[in-house]
């Protein structure tokens, strides 16, 4: 769904302290735009940010980057984020306008992410071949491995089901370890769980949240990610059932 254009936004970000619209000059240096170096989480699709808003608030001792592609949804991120902090000084969050797909030229290992948020992501179910676009994907997992360190987390939330079960084997043959999973998460009462405004929508139309928390192990991932497919991908692909055009890499692919 196109979302309609906010005159407002550009000029309001464009005059935030807390916002860049050139990334790219900062990889490698995201921790010298914060006043201090503590922690540093990264929130990938930060959307309007209610959610971010009350979580960078709530944790003012840690860092974080909020990361969205459209300055249209970055101005309510702002807005979010000034009515939560008031008359407080907003020093923890930097907003950043970038496409995610390209994440790995917005930061380095040298800016240690430590913690990753990715909640409600496009979901990418209407066809197999779109499941590449994935922030899930072994195509983006990949990259976040580069920046994330060692033992670092991934939290990631979702209401769609199909999203959430084909994402674990993702997760797994990248190199993550699973910490915590959860079907429904508002009746297993996780702490702390911010809630944004898609995820008040489906829990109030009785939809579970899907959560679950997956810790990067160190060493080497020996995995190419543009030719890789789910597993279980031929045998779906000999009884007529499309895939995403990658080649599995095993016995079948060489």
């Amino acid at each position: 769904m196109h979302m309609r254009t906010k005159k407002w936004a550009k000029p309001e970000l464009a005059a935030c302290p807390y916002f860049t619209d050139e990334a790219e000059t900062h990889r490698g240096h995201w921790r010298a735009l914060f006043r201090e170096d503590r922690t540093l989480y990264l929130e990938l699709g930060c959307g309007k940010g209610v959610s971010t808003a009350a979580m960078v608030y709530d944790n003012r001792d840690v860092n974080f980057i909020a990361v969205d592609i459209t300055c249209n949804v970055l101005g309510d991120t702002r807005r979010n984020i000034a009515k939560t902090y008031g008359d407080a000084p907003v020093e923890n969050v930097m907003i950043a306008r970038y496409n995610i797909e390209d994440i790995r030229k917005m930061l380095a290992p040298e800016d240690r992410i430590e913690r990753i948020y990715i909640n409600f992501c496009n979901p990418w179910t209407k066809r197999p071949k779109y499941a590449k676009r994935r922030l899930t994907h072994p195509r983006q997992l990949m990259q976040y491995r580069d920046f994330l360190v060692d033992g670092g987390q991934i939290w990631f939330k979702t209401d769609d089901l199909p999203l959430f079960t084909e994402s674990l084997p993702y997760f797994k043959a990248c190199g993550f370890e699973m910490r915590y999973l959860v079907n429904d998460l508002h009746a297993a009462g996780f702490e702390p769980n911010y809630v944004s405004e898609h995820e008040k929508m489906y829990t109030e139309k009785g939809v579970p949240i899907k959560f679950v928390i997956f810790e990067k192990m160190p060493g080497p991932v020996e995995l190419d990610p543009v030719r890789w497919v789910m597993p279980g991908a031929f045998a779906r692909l000999r009884e007529g059932v499309e895939t995403d055009g990658d080649v599995l890499q095993d016995e079948e692919a060489e």
